[in-house]
């Protein structure tokens, strides 16, 4: 009957290492849990600069979001964009750079660049995707606008230092993945534990019953040990037993002390490079801005036009407007201060963006197409887009409407964008940029031209038929003077981008010239008012020359095609007229 204390004893040393191994288990979910935050601090001796960049391997240190404290003097601004945008922003201005997390988490690591003492403010950028303003002191949560990688920029006016005093905070990634199996590990003991007893009782009980009906055949005879004996085999198995169950609680103890430290070990967080959204595919260059900053950009551009057309003030054109749209819209209102029955141009609307074409182009210059259409806009109309250098904000450098029955190509997705196209480039194209605004500008120059095929419907397409007439009318009219036409591209001005098919939309602007000599001497040439108000005189004997400006859209089908390129757009502005 000494077995019984015994099994006994093992019983409660199994219950009691189940409990322990539950506690480590539960311990690591409660108060061995590592902290759900990590925050890590700018060096208090930062050297000041005038732009701080906060690195996007340090945004996605950690999977969620990211919490940052910025304080400083003065109002400042943090700005989201692109790594390379952020960059090219910054230039040669001097900067500091957080790049990481010291190993013990509690600083941020900083890297100083030497350069220029001040910068332009980041303020009304068109580069960032978003921006958060402050005085003072900011609370900011770092969230992933799309997929891809970001970086932030911290600044104040640009001639002031950028505020140093940054904090971030992470969440922290670490795990305790032995917290589940050590308490069902426990569980298991605790089970086992109790039901030793009863099991080790059953099983000496079927061996006396086995030894009351053994054999009863032939036997041999053992020799007979003294019971001196028994007596030691009986203390050896106690004790034999005492020290396994000595062992397990040791085993126990070392288990729970283990796991605690494990636990801590853990907090530790690794860095990961996961985003909200999948990224481009390594080689695939993300599209130079979101939706959201077009729509943005269209806006503001749109209401510096209207400001301008109400006053008739080119001056008023000057943050948004550039190129043949300026120069256009400039004569314009030049014409209509002086005859009031001129006809205004199309307002730019940015109410209602049919299609968005966004380059994947991502040096300077960088361009995006954008249909809309909007009060006063009979059809939809292209607006070309242009920014020249990181610095400078996206601006209209012309636009044109669709030509009527004329559909618009189609474009791959502004989340992928498009690639775009050199000028004088026709890889994969029936003809370059710069040859398909030549045959345009052949076609609209003489009517039996040779290329005529080459481009949809001849002249029957409404703005090639419409100026082929207006040439036409105007030598059969013009009895006593000679007149000459030409349309000639500019080349400086094309842009061209890839549509979905494998095709191609090449923008650009052809300069028309209109030229009339009177035939004999005395002969007079009548100008009309709006060319006098640049001429300065309405009658001439010796000669005149209007000169207008082209914008046009031409489509142009992918290489091994057999279909002709179409012109989607086009229209013309008067911008200057003199004698000879």
């Amino acid at each position: 009957m000494i077995g019984d204390p015994v099994r006994l004893k093992t019983a409660a040393l199994l219950v009691l290492l189940g409990l322990l191994t539950m506690l480590a288990g539960i311990g690591q979910l409660t108060f061995w849990a590592p902290a759900e935050t990590v925050t890590a601090s700018a060096p208090g001796d930062t050297k000041a600069a005038p732009l701080t960049v906060i690195d996007q391997k340090l945004i996605a240190l950690h999977e969620g979001p990211v919490k940052i404290k910025i304080q400083g003097e003065g109002n400042f601004i943090v700005a989201t964009g692109r790594p390379d945008d952020v960059d090219a922003w910054v230039g040669n201005t001097a900067h500091n750079t957080l790049t990481g997390v010291s190993q013990d988490q509690k600083a941020l690591e900083v890297a100083s660049t030497d350069g220029e003492a001040t910068a332009p403010s980041p303020v009304g950028s068109d580069l960032w995707v978003n921006t958060e303003e402050a005085s003072g002191e900011l609370d900011y949560t770092w969230n992933p606008p799309a997929g891809g990688e970001w970086s932030l920029l911290v600044a104040g006016d640009g001639t002031q230092p950028a505020p140093s005093s940054i904090s971030m905070t992470f969440p922290n990634n670490a795990t305790t993945p032995w917290a589940v199996p050590l308490i069902v590990l426990g569980i298991i003991i605790i089970l086992a534990g109790a039901a030793l007893p009863f099991v080790a009782k059953a099983i000496s009980n079927r061996r006396k019953d086995d030894d009351a009906d053994g054999p009863r055949g032939e036997t041999t005879a053992l020799p007979v040990q003294p019971r001196a004996g028994d007596a030691g085999n009986r203390r050896g198995a106690e004790g034999s037993s005492l020290r396994v169950t000595a062992t397990a609680a040791a085993v126990a103890a070392a288990l729970v002390g283990g796991t605690a430290v494990a636990a801590q070990a853990t907090s530790t967080p690794e860095a990961t490079t996961s985003s909200s959204e999948s990224a481009p595919a390594e080689g695939d260059a993300a599209p130079v801005m979101l939706e959201s900053q077009l729509q943005r950009i269209l806006e503001q551009v749109a209401s510096t036009v209207d400001a301008a057309d109400a006053a008739k003030d080119a001056a008023k054109l000057a943050p948004r407007v550039d190129k043949m749209e300026l120069q256009v819209r400039t004569q314009n209102y030049k014409i209509r201060t002086a005859v009031s029955a001129y006809e205004a141009r199309m307002p730019v609307r940015a109410t209602k963006l049919q299609s968005s074409v966004i380059s994947t182009k991502r040096d300077w210059p960088r361009t995006v197409f954008a249909l809309t259409q909007g009060d006063g806009n009979v059809v939809p109309q292209i607006l070309t887009l242009v920014q020249l250098s990181p610095r400078e904000n996206y601006k209209l450098w012309g636009s044109a409407p669709l030509q009527p029955g004329t559909n618009f190509p189609s474009f791959p997705v502004p989340r992928d964008g498009t690639a775009a196209v050199a000028a004088d480039d026709k890889t994969g194209l029936a003809y370059s940029g710069n040859e398909a605004l030549g045959i345009l500008g052949e076609m609209l120059t003489t009517p039996d031209s040779p290329n005529r095929s080459k481009l949809a419907d001849g002249q029957s397409s409404p703005y090639i038929a419409g100026a082929l007439t207006y040439q036409a009318d105007t030598v059969k009219n013009g009895t006593s003077a000679n007149f000459k036409f030409s349309h000639t591209p500019v080349t400086n001005q094309t842009v061209v981008l890839r549509t979905a098919d494998g095709g191609a939309l090449v923008v650009g602007r052809l300069d028309f010239a209109f030229e009339g000599t009177p035939k004999a001497a005395g002969d007079k040439l009548i100008l009309e008012d709006d060319s006098a108000v640049f001429a300065g005189g309405k009658e001439t004997t010796t000669g005149m020359v209007l000169n207008f400006a082209e914008s046009v859209a031409v489509y142009i089908p992918p290489a091994g095609s057999a279909d002709p390129m179409k012109l989607v757009a086009a229209t013309r502005g008067l911008v200057g007229a003199s004698f000879k």
